[in-house]
């Protein structure tokens, strides 16, 4: 454990920093800087605040396009941005840590630094922004965090990549049996939602389009995909012909689809028991099972609201946590009271722009906001669907927008259209399609690194 003088000198430190360029500007901290914490800091007024970001990585990552990264189709580099790019200001600070004590009487947020070696540090907030969002769901089953791949990460991504082309490369080997080959060359992928359905569809495109041309002949047909589901159902939020259109894919692209199978426990990185007993011997297991909630939410129950049925922070229609003054909460880690809203990217990337344009707007005094209500002077937060899309593999994709149902070649361009338009910088326009280009021509790395 640190020493208390370090510690504390660190604090009183950072207390001087707040207390300095206070002035007539409010001090903002964001916790997090994923799809709703990284808008808000996009938009936030440096005029009016001084804003300090705490998140543990320095980088937002555009999630839908990680299965994508694990595939090698984009560049890891492609898919991310530096927060601290965002502005280049003397008001603009980032610090990355985790959150790990909330003291909303004191106003005062505590902050472990990633690095061991650095003491916890402590924040002074005149407005707090509580955006931390969800980790893997892994519902208690015993073995997943331990022997899982989980896919919510860049170095997830990276992981899962390296691994695929490992397997290979073993089941390559002249003295691999061909029992350890079949179960080597198995990739099990458990959720059947966007993002497993679109990280099955990927991984099939590296190992049919790429590792069978540089692989013997003689392994490709040991090569398995599996999908589990404990639902009856696929794609549970999209419409039913564009369900039943993706099992046709799948059918025919030898990706194999098991609903109404759950998962008992994954006892070691090669092997899942299934509810029924029986066992899955396989490379390795991905999880996209679902979110659930930090550990940080859990541990700060006494400090934070946290409403029971949904494990979240509870706010009102302008985001406001729920009799705490000047907190407020968004994106996955928290749940509007009124309307409870699914946890997808576009629902924070809302909220965020929403909390922006208040916090901007919100008169000095406060009485403005404290009576937003009664007067009518600023709108709640209203959520606005813009549809759903996922790729489904071999340049398909399914799109549910409106009243607009399609799937197949020209719903994978406007997949592809979509996301490239929602690239937050023109460094990623620019890099992403660049990216796709070259892998069309010259195909995927296979290097292991």
């Amino acid at each position: 454990f640190r020493s208390t003088q370090r510690s504390s000198g660190r604090v009183l430190r950072l207390y001087a920093i707040n207390k300095h360029s206070a002035g007539n500007k409010k001090e903002l901290v964001i916790l997090g800087a994923g799809w709703a914490g990284f808008r808000l800091i996009k938009d936030i007024d440096l005029a009016k605040y001084n804003v300090h970001v705490i998140s543990p990585r320095n980088h937002f990552l555009f999630t839908p396009l990680l299965s994508s990264a694990a595939s090698g189709t984009l560049e890891f580099r492609s898919v991310i941005e530096p927060i601290r790019r965002v502005h280049h200001s003397s008001n603009y600070h980032c610090y990355e840590g985790g959150v790990t004590d909330i003291n909303p009487s004191n106003k005062t947020v505590t902050i472990n630094p990633n690095d061991d070696q650095d003491a916890p540090f402590e924040l002074r907030y005149d407005r707090l922004v509580i955006a931390i969002g969800c980790d893997v769901n892994t519902y208690g089953l015993p073995g997943v965090a331990e022997n899982a791949y989980p896919i919510k990460e860049i170095h997830h991504a990276r992981a899962i990549r390296k691994n695929i082309i490992n397997c290979f490369e073993r089941a390559s080997n002249p003295n691999t049996s061909l029992e350890l080959r079949r179960e080597l060359l198995h990739f099990v992928v458990v959720g059947a939602g966007p993002t497993g359905i679109e990280l099955a569809a990927e991984l099939h495109d590296l190992m049919y389009q790429d590792l069978f041309k540089n692989f013997p002949q003689e392994i490709q047909l040991d090569v398995q995909m599996t999908v589990l589901e404990a639902s009856p159902t696929i794609l549970t939020a999209f419409d039913q012909s564009l369900q039943d259109y993706t099992r046709k894919v799948f059918t025919k692209e030898r990706i194999r689809l098991r609903t109404e199978t759950s998962v008992k426990e994954i006892p070691d990185p090669h092997t899942v028991v299934l509810a029924d007993n029986s066992v899955i011997k396989c490379g390795m297991v991905i999880w996209s099972a679902g979110i659930g909630p930090r550990k940080v939410i859990k541990e700060l129950r006494d400090k934070i609201p946290v409403d029971d049925k949904w494990k979240k922070i509870p706010v009102d229609d302008f985001l406001r946590v729920k009799d705490l003054k000047d907190v407020f909460a968004m994106g996955d880690c928290a749940v509007v009271s009124s309307k409870p809203l699914t946890a997808t990217a576009q629902v924070a990337q809302q909220q965020g722009k929403y909390l922006a344009n208040i916090l901007n707007k919100i008169d000095s005094t406060d009485e403005v906001f404290e009576n937003a209500e009664e007067n009518h002077v600023l709108k709640p937060f209203f959520y606005r669907h813009q549809g759903l899309m996922a790729y489904i593999g071999s340049y398909k994709a399914v799109s549910d927008i409106g009243d607009v149902k399609i799937g197949g070649y020209a719903s994978w361009l406007l997949w592809r259209s979509a996301y490239l338009t929602k690239l937050v910088s023109w460094k990623n326009k620019l890099l992403v399609p660049f990216d796709w280009a070259k892998t069309f021509f010259f195909g995927r790395d296979i290097s292991k690194f």
